[in-house]
Protein backbone atom coordinates (compact mmCIF):
# COMPACT_ATOMS: atom_id res chain seq x y z
CA UNK A 1 0.00 0.00 0.00
CA UNK A 2 1.39 3.55 -0.75
CA UNK A 3 2.16 6.36 0.68
CA UNK A 4 -0.97 8.04 -0.86
CA UNK A 5 -3.26 5.41 0.26
CA UNK A 6 -2.32 5.88 3.82
CA UNK A 7 -2.76 9.82 3.79
CA UNK A 8 -5.83 9.41 2.82
CA UNK A 9 -6.91 6.34 5.30
CA UNK A 10 -5.51 9.10 7.67
CA UNK A 11 -7.55 12.05 5.84
CA UNK A 12 -10.78 10.11 6.21
CA UNK A 13 -10.19 9.16 10.24
CA UNK A 14 -8.97 12.61 11.46
CA UNK A 15 -12.25 14.50 11.38
CA UNK A 16 -13.62 12.11 13.79
CA UNK A 17 -10.58 11.64 15.98
CA UNK A 18 -10.93 15.93 16.46
CA UNK A 19 -14.69 15.83 17.08
CA UNK A 20 -13.73 13.12 19.68
CA UNK A 21 -11.05 15.25 21.36
CA UNK A 22 -13.63 17.97 21.07
CA UNK A 23 -16.14 16.24 22.92
CA UNK A 24 -13.98 14.65 25.84
CA UNK A 25 -12.34 18.34 26.50
CA UNK A 26 -16.10 19.67 26.64
CA UNK A 27 -17.17 17.88 28.85
CA UNK A 28 -14.66 18.38 31.35
CA UNK A 29 -14.87 22.15 31.13
CA UNK A 30 -18.73 22.00 31.28
CA UNK A 31 -18.86 19.44 34.03
CA UNK A 32 -16.10 21.69 36.18
CA UNK A 33 -18.39 25.04 35.69
CA UNK A 34 -21.57 23.84 37.12
CA UNK A 35 -20.06 21.36 39.73
CA UNK A 36 -19.77 25.47 41.15
CA UNK A 37 -23.51 26.07 40.87
CA UNK A 38 -25.65 24.86 44.11
CA UNK A 39 -29.24 23.72 43.63
CA UNK A 40 -31.45 26.20 45.77
CA UNK A 41 -32.99 22.75 47.75
CA UNK A 42 -29.35 21.75 48.54
CA UNK A 43 -30.07 17.89 48.13
CA UNK A 44 -27.26 15.83 46.73
CA UNK A 45 -27.39 14.08 43.29
CA UNK A 46 -27.52 10.58 44.90
CA UNK A 47 -30.41 11.86 47.33
CA UNK A 48 -31.96 13.32 44.30
CA UNK A 49 -31.58 10.33 42.01
CA UNK A 50 -33.06 7.98 44.96
CA UNK A 51 -36.20 10.45 45.25
CA UNK A 52 -36.68 10.24 41.09
CA UNK A 53 -36.49 6.62 41.35
CA UNK A 54 -38.85 6.22 43.87
CA UNK A 55 -41.22 8.47 42.47
CA UNK A 56 -40.84 6.11 39.04
CA UNK A 57 -41.78 3.11 40.95
CA UNK A 58 -38.53 1.86 40.77
CA UNK A 59 -37.94 1.55 44.45
CA UNK A 60 -35.90 -1.99 43.98
CA UNK A 61 -33.22 -0.07 41.97
CA UNK A 62 -30.23 0.06 44.13
CA UNK A 63 -27.80 3.11 44.54
CA UNK A 64 -23.87 2.68 45.23
CA UNK A 65 -20.46 4.60 45.04
CA UNK A 66 -17.82 4.01 43.11
CA UNK A 67 -14.63 4.86 42.29
CA UNK A 68 -13.35 7.09 39.62
CA UNK A 69 -14.30 10.11 37.54
CA UNK A 70 -17.28 9.96 35.73
CA UNK A 71 -17.91 6.90 35.66
CA UNK A 72 -21.70 6.20 36.49
CA UNK A 73 -23.65 3.82 34.67
CA UNK A 74 -26.41 1.85 35.35
CA UNK A 75 -26.49 -1.87 35.41
CA UNK A 76 -30.19 -3.59 34.15
CA UNK A 77 -29.23 -6.95 35.04
CA UNK A 78 -28.52 -6.27 38.60
CA UNK A 79 -30.60 -3.10 38.95
CA UNK A 80 -27.78 -0.82 40.30
CA UNK A 81 -27.05 2.82 39.33
CA UNK A 82 -23.49 3.23 40.54
CA UNK A 83 -22.78 7.12 40.53
CA UNK A 84 -18.48 7.94 40.73
CA UNK A 85 -17.80 9.33 44.44
CA UNK A 86 -17.90 13.37 43.49
CA UNK A 87 -21.22 12.91 41.89
CA UNK A 88 -22.68 10.08 44.58
CA UNK A 89 -22.13 13.15 47.21
CA UNK A 90 -22.00 16.35 45.35
CA UNK A 91 -24.73 19.16 45.64
CA UNK A 92 -24.38 20.77 42.31
CA UNK A 93 -26.48 21.04 39.51
CA UNK A 94 -23.40 18.98 37.33
CA UNK A 95 -23.83 15.87 39.76
CA UNK A 96 -27.52 15.93 39.99
CA UNK A 97 -27.73 16.04 35.93
CA UNK A 98 -25.38 13.44 35.23
CA UNK A 99 -26.89 11.14 38.33
CA UNK A 100 -30.50 11.59 36.66
CA UNK A 101 -29.68 10.63 33.52
CA UNK A 102 -28.62 7.52 34.59
CA UNK A 103 -31.71 7.14 36.43
CA UNK A 104 -33.01 7.75 33.07
CA UNK A 105 -31.62 4.78 31.91
CA UNK A 106 -32.82 2.57 34.78
CA UNK A 107 -36.63 4.00 33.21
CA UNK A 108 -35.39 3.18 30.04
CA UNK A 109 -35.06 -0.45 31.03
CA UNK A 110 -38.72 -0.25 33.51
CA UNK A 111 -40.75 0.59 30.52
CA UNK A 112 -39.02 -1.58 27.56
CA UNK A 113 -37.10 1.04 25.58
CA UNK A 114 -36.30 -0.99 22.87
CA UNK A 115 -32.77 0.62 21.62
CA UNK A 116 -31.73 0.41 25.09
CA UNK A 117 -32.98 -3.52 25.43
CA UNK A 118 -31.76 -4.15 21.74
CA UNK A 119 -28.11 -2.41 22.73
CA UNK A 120 -27.53 -5.13 26.29
CA UNK A 121 -28.33 -8.10 24.22
CA UNK A 122 -25.51 -7.05 20.90
CA UNK A 123 -22.87 -5.66 22.69
CA UNK A 124 -21.62 -8.94 24.64
CA UNK A 125 -21.69 -10.91 20.98
CA UNK A 126 -19.41 -7.56 18.88
CA UNK A 127 -16.89 -7.60 21.91
CA UNK A 128 -16.75 -11.59 21.43
CA UNK A 129 -17.14 -10.86 17.47
CA UNK A 130 -14.55 -8.40 17.69
CA UNK A 131 -11.61 -10.67 18.54
CA UNK A 132 -11.77 -12.19 15.26
CA UNK A 133 -12.02 -9.03 12.93
CA UNK A 134 -8.74 -8.72 11.60
CA UNK A 135 -7.73 -12.65 11.39
CA UNK A 136 -10.78 -12.55 9.30
CA UNK A 137 -9.57 -9.79 6.92
CA UNK A 138 -6.22 -11.08 6.61
CA UNK A 139 -7.34 -14.52 5.86
CA UNK A 140 -9.93 -13.65 3.56
CA UNK A 141 -7.00 -11.09 1.48
CA UNK A 142 -4.49 -14.47 1.84
CA UNK A 143 -7.69 -16.39 0.39
CA UNK A 144 -7.75 -14.22 -2.75
CA UNK A 145 -4.07 -13.61 -3.31
CA UNK A 146 -3.25 -17.11 -2.84
CA UNK A 147 -5.78 -19.43 -3.98
CA UNK A 148 -7.66 -17.42 -6.77
CA UNK A 149 -9.31 -14.12 -7.73
CA UNK A 150 -12.59 -14.15 -6.07
CA UNK A 151 -12.26 -16.91 -4.07
CA UNK A 152 -15.41 -17.90 -1.99
CA UNK A 153 -14.17 -18.36 1.16
CA UNK A 154 -11.99 -15.13 0.94
CA UNK A 155 -14.80 -13.49 0.26
CA UNK A 156 -16.89 -15.14 3.02
CA UNK A 157 -13.95 -13.83 5.24
CA UNK A 158 -14.21 -10.45 4.09
CA UNK A 159 -17.62 -9.89 4.15
CA UNK A 160 -17.74 -11.48 7.92
CA UNK A 161 -15.21 -8.70 8.32
CA UNK A 162 -17.39 -6.30 6.93
CA UNK A 163 -20.27 -7.43 8.92
CA UNK A 164 -18.93 -7.43 12.74
CA UNK A 165 -17.48 -3.42 11.97
CA UNK A 166 -21.45 -3.38 10.70
CA UNK A 167 -22.12 -4.15 14.27
CA UNK A 168 -20.12 -1.73 15.98
CA UNK A 169 -21.54 0.46 13.74
CA UNK A 170 -25.23 -0.31 15.25
CA UNK A 171 -24.21 -0.28 18.65
CA UNK A 172 -22.76 2.66 18.44
CA UNK A 173 -26.25 3.88 16.45
CA UNK A 174 -28.34 2.35 19.86
CA UNK A 175 -26.39 3.90 22.43
CA UNK A 176 -27.06 7.38 21.02
CA UNK A 177 -30.31 6.87 20.78
CA UNK A 178 -30.17 5.64 24.37
CA UNK A 179 -28.12 8.71 25.82
CA UNK A 180 -30.55 11.00 23.94
CA UNK A 181 -33.22 9.61 25.18
CA UNK A 182 -32.16 9.20 29.01
CA UNK A 183 -31.28 12.60 28.89
CA UNK A 184 -34.50 13.73 27.59
CA UNK A 185 -36.38 11.87 30.52
CA UNK A 186 -33.44 13.34 32.82
CA UNK A 187 -34.20 16.83 31.60
CA UNK A 188 -38.26 16.41 31.74
CA UNK A 189 -37.68 14.82 35.59
CA UNK A 190 -35.73 17.78 36.55
CA UNK A 191 -38.06 20.17 35.23
CA UNK A 192 -40.44 19.30 37.51
CA UNK A 193 -39.81 21.13 40.17
CA UNK A 194 -36.70 19.61 40.95
CA UNK A 195 -34.60 22.53 39.38
CA UNK A 196 -35.47 25.73 37.75
CA UNK A 197 -34.44 28.51 35.83
CA UNK A 198 -30.31 28.66 35.24
CA UNK A 199 -29.55 25.01 37.43
CA UNK A 200 -32.05 23.56 34.90
CA UNK A 201 -30.32 25.21 31.72
CA UNK A 202 -26.75 24.22 33.69
CA UNK A 203 -28.04 20.90 33.77
CA UNK A 204 -28.76 20.75 30.20
CA UNK A 205 -25.41 21.57 29.43
CA UNK A 206 -23.92 18.92 31.24
CA UNK A 207 -26.44 16.66 29.62
CA UNK A 208 -25.51 18.06 26.11
CA UNK A 209 -21.54 18.02 26.59
CA UNK A 210 -22.07 14.31 27.17
CA UNK A 211 -24.08 13.51 24.39
CA UNK A 212 -21.84 14.98 22.17
CA UNK A 213 -19.24 12.16 22.82
CA UNK A 214 -21.50 9.99 21.66
CA UNK A 215 -22.15 11.39 18.63
CA UNK A 216 -17.94 11.18 18.10
CA UNK A 217 -17.96 7.57 19.23
CA UNK A 218 -20.61 7.02 16.16
CA UNK A 219 -18.30 9.05 13.54
CA UNK A 220 -15.43 7.46 14.59
CA UNK A 221 -17.26 3.88 13.83
CA UNK A 222 -18.69 4.98 10.64
CA UNK A 223 -15.20 6.38 9.21
CA UNK A 224 -13.66 3.16 10.97
CA UNK A 225 -16.10 1.67 8.40
CA UNK A 226 -15.16 3.06 5.54
CA UNK A 227 -11.58 2.72 6.10
CA UNK A 228 -11.71 -1.01 6.31
CA UNK A 229 -13.29 -0.98 3.32
CA UNK A 230 -11.33 0.98 1.63
CA UNK A 231 -8.60 -1.40 3.16
CA UNK A 232 -10.13 -4.17 1.14
CA UNK A 233 -10.81 -2.53 -2.18
CA UNK A 234 -6.75 -1.02 -2.14
CA UNK A 235 -6.24 -5.17 -1.31
CA UNK A 236 -8.10 -6.58 -3.82
CA UNK A 237 -6.98 -4.35 -6.72
CA UNK A 238 -3.58 -5.75 -6.06
CA UNK A 239 -4.92 -9.21 -7.04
Amino acid sequence: MGYFQYYMMGIIILPALLVAIYAQSRVSYTYDKYRNLRPKNMITAAQMARAVLDAAGLNDVSIRMIPGRLTDNYNPATRTLSLSQAVYEGCDVASIGIACHEVGHAIQFARGYVPARVRQVVIPICNFASAFLWPLVMLGLMFNFAAMPGSIVGDILLWSGIGLFGASVLVNLLTLFSEFNASHRALKILSNGYLEGEELAGAKSVLSAAALTYVAALLVSVLELVRFLLVIFMGSRRE
